[in-house]
């Protein structure tokens, strides 16, 4: 079969650098689950440097035209590629709340939505690695105090230890992107459970950075928090000025103000 042309509307560039694709299947270490997901495997430039290694492979690719490459090319994915699209199935479906990593070279249109379910799923996914629009992955990685730094940033912290990898030219994808790239990998914190409501953390998280101009005072008045609360000296920071650890902090005076 010839090779897959790449899909604008899938936001697809294939990786044709070997090396790379080797250093980022290098960055999971397989600690404690024998399950690997690969999301948009494409015509496996990374995928065949997994199966090189001692796990069980899974890929869940959207474009038809690329399930079929990889059927005829890597019998060893018999049985394991989902043609689905990553952020409507129920992954659960082959996995059976069974701990497995996620990795991938991420169409860049839907990365942050990738890293935003493998924080619903986090119960499942210890290790997360990949590649991202480098601005993206940076992001994820920022600590406060940057105008980079946000909600993906707070959320992701708060359960995984985050780590920016690499940065990657765009002469080494067909065709190339028009930014550089990122790869950047998360592992699950030993103790990843919060002492505060989650549902309440990702609110406040969310509610605050949507207006982050404005100091918390005025950016979450929408929680109908209490005027002595209010008088706490952390409402007059601005979002970008508090640690994951400070979120976490405000969250629970909240939640003891009655919310």
């Amino acid at each position: 079969m010839e090779k897959v042309k790449a899909k604008k509307h899938l936001g697809q560039h294939f990786l044709k650098d070997e090396s790379i694709a080797k250093a980022i299947a290098d960055t999971i270490n397989l600690e404690g689950y024998d399950d690997v997901l690969e999301i948009g495997p494409g015509m496996g430039v990374l995928t065949k440097y997994l199966l090189d290694k001692p796990t069980n492979t899974y890929v869940i690719e959207i474009d038809t035209e690329s399930v079929a490459y990889l059927d005829e090319n890597y019998p060893k994915l018999k049985d394991k590629i989902i043609s689905k699209d990553f952020l409507r199935y129920d992954i659960n479906e082959v996995f059976q709340g069974k701990q497995f990593a996620i990795i991938g070279n991420f169409p860049y249109n839907i990365s942050t939505q990738i890293v935003f379910k493998t924080l619903e799923l986090k119960q499942q996914i210890p290790e997360f690695a990949g590649m991202f629009q480098k601005e993206v992955a940076e992001r994820i990685c920022e600590k406060k105090g940057s105008k980079a730094y946000g909600i993906l940033s707070v959320l992701a912290q708060a359960f995984y230890d985050v780590e920016y990898l690499f940065t990657v030219d765009e002469n080494v994808f067909i065709p190339p992107p028009k930014v550089k790239s990122g790869v950047m990998r998360m592992r699950r914190k030993a103790d990843y459970s919060l002492p505060c409501g989650e549902k309440l953390f990702f609110t406040v998280v969310k509610t605050a950075f949507q207006q982050r101009r404005k100091t918390l005072r005025n950016s979450l008045k929408t929680l109908n928090l209490s005027d002595e609360l209010r008088e706490d000296t952390v409402f007059n920071l601005r979002p970008e000025q508090l640690s994951v650890e400070e979120f976490i902090a405000l969250t629970q005076k909240i939640e003891a103000d009655g919310i």
